[in-house]
């Protein structure tokens, strides 16, 4: 199998925990870096203090590549400096297992010349960036501020592979990963400066796909009468729509995370997908041992804690611990049916006459509500990202999932799902649906919680039936005997160890040989 020498890889998540991204790409980062030791780059926008929160810096790393870089008296940044513009940088450690390579750059000198830039694609690619709005701009500017360092740094690695008996040099393999539209110029920019690298576009989720669901359209019992450019007009997504279709098309290798998604890539962006490429975890996250029962009291005392200052006394040690946790999306996360389903849980512990306590964690960055009571069923809301800081907490999201009893995550539209596999890999069963990519995968007809996972089938028009389900099957738990819980945890770990990267980054390593096996013919045809 062809692999790479080098892997560029860039996200708008790389060092900045926002969303799900950041877990597929922090975790991922210590498998490529046990095959592709410090060959691996990761590229991300700086962001300064929030940066710093994942980030060390290291001016040891690269040292003769930024040698000749100056340094502004009036910063600690690195500055790449190519055609009159200067990119502050910075080269350091993403403080995640495995502990990759990271640049950050700022893209701010991008702006006076995004009208240049923006036309090139037009040129280029054929991106409609005429309708951007909102961040658009700034991600567009920062994905081809981010191709120009990549083409230094690439320039670099090309000298250091030139014999001193040579003057043609021996070009190393290197593949350049660009994930969702944020950026996408890096591509169209790479593709045209650097045509002997490969090239990979991953979407983890379609915008349009996205939209539609998120606008209260029937996204499924009518798939196969939506057109993407249609879509994009109607929604007012023509020009991330554009750059996230012209990605695909352009990449050497196109790549989604689900069969779900792969789907939704052929029928909106006209662009069936090269390989399907499904997130794993990195087991080196869950603790082990003593380590694992210390960290799972710890994070229960946190949250007893905490939801008895919310509620306004103290919490039965033995109350049922909830959560749902992600972005703030209500339908496509299922946000609004976890809210009903709790409302039902209630309802059925009245008239079973059930007398635990149970508490619902909503951790909802931004979702910020008045505690909500339906009898023995209390929801609490603690909208901030969980990254250490939070007034509530000072935990991470991990140093408290692993506290919980069972997480519920009712997805409409999930084109992975990393939060129920974050949940199963710190040994909490939990309760997804089928229209989630994981629940999809992981769906054998799972009817209880003792199994680890409970999949809910869900379609356009049985909402009420996922409410129920979703509270039947967390009143069975509280029926379960302390073994039967025992084999529900257990059970969740093992299907946890059938998603670790160890065993989906296979798909990776082909992605990789596609894309280069196709930038090589690019190069014979260059040739001839």
């Amino acid at each position: 199998m062809i692999q790479p020498d080098y892997i560029f890889e860039t996200s708008w998540e790389v060092c900045n925990r926002v969303g799900g991204i950041y877990a597929v790409l922090s975790t991922r980062a210590a498998s490529m870096q046990r095959e592709h030791p410090d060959r691996v780059f990761f590229f991300g926008p700086d962001f300064g203090e929030h940066s710093d929160l994942y980030f060390r810096e290291d001016k040891k790393l690269l040292k003769k590549w930024t040698k000749d870089l100056r340094i502004f008296e009036s910063s600690n940044h690195q500055i790449f400096e190519s055609s009159n513009l200067q990119i502050p940088i910075r080269v350091g450690r993403w403080t995640v297992p495995g502990e990759p390579i990271a640049i950050l750059l700022k893209a701010d000198a991008m702006w006076e010349r995004k009208n240049q830039i923006f036309a090139w694609a037009w040129e280029k690619a054929g991106v409609m960036s005429h309708a951007a709005y909102g961040d658009y701009n700034e991600s567009c500017l920062f994905g081809y501020a981010c191709g120009m360092v990549m083409e230094s740094l690439y320039r670099y690695l090309i000298t250091q592979n030139t014999p001193n008996n040579q003057n043609i040099p021996n070009l190393p393999k290197v593949c350049m990963h660009a994930n969702e539209w944020q950026t996408a110029f890096t591509i169209f920019y790479m593709r045209e400066h650097c045509p002997e690298v490969g090239t990979l576009f991953t979407t983890h989720a379609t915008g349009i796909g996205r939209s539609i669901a998120g606008n209260g359209k029937p996204l499924y019992d009518y798939f196969e009468g939506y057109h993407g450019d249609q879509m994009a007009e109607e929604l007012n997504m023509v020009s991330k729509h554009s750059v996230e279709k012209q990605a695909a098309h352009w990449a050497d290798c196109f790549t989604t995370v689900s069969e779900i998604t792969a789907r939704e890539c052929k029928q909106l962006l006209d662009k069936p997908v090269d390989i399907i490429t499904p997130n794993g975890f990195e087991p080196d996250f869950v603790p082990t041992g003593e380590a694992f029962d210390r960290k799972r009291a710890e994070a229960r005392e946190a949250l007893l804690r905490v939801a008895g200052q919310q509620l306004g006394g103290v919490v039965p040690p033995d109350a049922m611990l909830l959560c749902i946790a992600g972005r703030l999306e209500m339908k496509n996360k299922g946000i609004d049916a976890f809210l009903r389903a709790m409302e039902r849980l209630g309802e059925k512990m009245y008239h079973r006459d059930v007398h635990r306590e149970v508490i619902a964690f909503v951790m909802i960055p931004y979702l910020d509500k008045p505690v909500m009571r339906f009898g023995r069923v209390s929801v609490v809301f603690v909208p901030y990202y969980l990254n250490g800081d939070d007034p509530l907490f000072r935990k991470t999201y991990y140093d408290l999932l692993i506290g919980m009893d069972a997480t519920v995550f009712p997805s409409y539209y999930e084109p992975w799902g990393y939060t129920p596999l974050e949940s199963v890999a710190f040994h909490v069963p939990t309760i997804t649906t089928d229209l989630a990519g994981f629940g999809a995968w992981v769906d054998t007809g799972v009817v209880g919680l003792e199994k680890g996972v409970v999949v809910i089938p869900r379609t356009d028009s049985n909402y009420l039936y996922v409410i129920d389900q979703i509270a039947e099957s967390l009143i069975q738990m509280m029926e379960y005997t302390p073994a039967q819980i025992s084999r529900a945890r257990r059970a969740a770990a093992a299907i946890a160890k059938r998603a670790e990267w160890s065993k989906f980054f296979k798909y990776y390593r082909k992605a990789y040989e596609i894309a280069l096996k196709k930038a090589a013919r690019r190069m014979e045809d260059l040739k001839n």
